[in-house]
């Protein structure tokens, strides 16, 4: 069976697609709605984009109460709900910290302890205000900024996976660049999807292209099988910052405000992509320490550390 490509570029990466079933025109039409999708929700969500309603909370929430979309309102009470569950592990507020260490800007010099402390005392979801009577956000600090980076793009491949699905497509997988991918039912020979996870790259070498299983590449670090769930992989490569000898991965431990030190990759495959990948960052910065708090809560739950 043939299948159906798809890709688009979105939410800073490369989404793709490969689509299987009986009819190409439905299936590349489906594709395309699913795709078109993932577009609309980075005009929602992106941090970046002056109209989006995260831009649009960032600017005017500390000041008053900003009401949002029902849909964006119920991501915000699950990302409250994934903050607490994983300790503040995973914090959509970590924005001051990025910015501290020079993960929105450049050529910033190295956080003082003060500068630390500032930071971290404008982050946190309990400094979130969540009004569910009329859909309502309100910053309690004048300095907190949502970024939805380590739940958007799963959140975007939970909502494209439904489109498929109330389209009739029975076999698909979907990735967004090297940290989310979704699989939708399994492959047309009854296996199981394989998804391979590559060794995190030092910051002289290029990120490798995908995650999708490639018969070339060299000792991937694991592989997984995946019928109707999802892959998050969090990992400290892919953007880095120097302070005088030190280079720093970009993820941040948004309880002490560091980059995070007890591993270099963490992956997490549960059903909702949105969970998996807010959970492998919550995991990379706990390391393995974190894995009895995660599986308490979500027993299905797979995962990897490394080292």
């Amino acid at each position: 069976m043939k299948p159906v490509l798809l890709a688009r570029r979105a939410m800073n990466t490369r989404f793709e697609l490969v689509l299987y079933g009986a009819r190409e025109t439905a299936l590349r039409a489906a594709g395309e709605e699913a795709l078109d999708e993932i577009e609309r929700l980075e005009a929602q969500l992106s941090l970046f984009r002056p109209t989006s309603e995260i831009a649009r909370l960032n600017r005017e929430a500390a000041g008053r109460p900003v009401k949002v979309s029902p849909p964006v309102f119920r991501l915000l009470e699950r990302a409250r709900d994934l903050w607490s569950l994983t300790g503040g592990a995973f914090d959509p507020t970590v924005g001051p910290l990025m910015r501290l260490w020079g993960f929105r800007d450049v050529d910033v010099p190295e956080p003082t302890s003060e500068a630390l402390a500032a930071a971290r005392a404008a982050t946190g979801m309990d400094k979130v205000e969540l009004n569910p009577a009329d859909f309502t956000v309100r910053f309690l600090h004048p300095k907190l900024a949502l970024d939805l980076g380590a739940l958007g793009k799963g959140y975007a491949l939970d909502c494209a996976v439904e489109i498929l699905r109330d389209a009739g497509v029975t076999s698909a997988l979907i990735h967004g660049g090297t940290s989310s991918v979704a699989a939708l039912g399994r492959m047309p020979d009854g296996r199981p999807w394989k998804v391979a996870v590559p060794s995190p790259t030092p910051p002289e070498a290029p990120p490798p292209a995908s995650p999708v299983p490639d018969s070339r590449a060299e000792r991937p670090l694991a592989e997984f099988e995946l019928e109707d769930e999802s892959l998050g992989v969090s990992a400290v490569s892919g953007r880095w910052v120097r302070h005088g000898g030190h280079v720093r991965g970009h993820v941040l431990d948004p309880r002490t405000g560091e980059p995070v030190q007890h591993a270099a990759l963490a992956a997490v495959v549960l059903r909702e992509a949105a969970e998996s990948d807010a959970l492998s960052t919550a995991l990379l910065v706990l390391g393995h320490a974190g894995l009895p708090r995660l599986r308490a809560h979500r027993p299905r739950l797979r995962a990897l550390v490394w080292p």
